[in-house]
């Protein structure tokens, strides 16, 4: 994910921002079984896309935060006191 934003920083040369990242990447991020089926029509598949595609977007513009070693450290202290 740090790589894909650190694609993105590059948009300016190469037209990959953040949401166009995410519609060519989230389909294989967050691969979908039920996409995968036949019994899934294609309206439905689209959506279903779009969401996984402002998933990853959303990771992307916050993946500082999102992977950081002091977010790590809080779920994990954090974790215990619901324990």
């Amino acid at each position: 994910m740090r790589h894909l934003a650190r694609l993105a920083d590059y948009c300016s040369i190469t037209n990959m921002h953040t949401k166009n990242l995410a519609i060519v990447w989230a389909p294989n991020l967050l691969r979908s079984k039920q996409i995968e089926s036949a019994c899934f029509s294609g309206t439905a598949a689209f959506m279903e896309v779009r969401i996984q595609s402002v998933v990853v977007e959303f990771i992307l513009n916050h993946v500082d935060v999102l992977f950081s070693s002091k977010l790590s450290s809080v779920i994990r202290d954090g974790a215990g006191m619901w324990l």
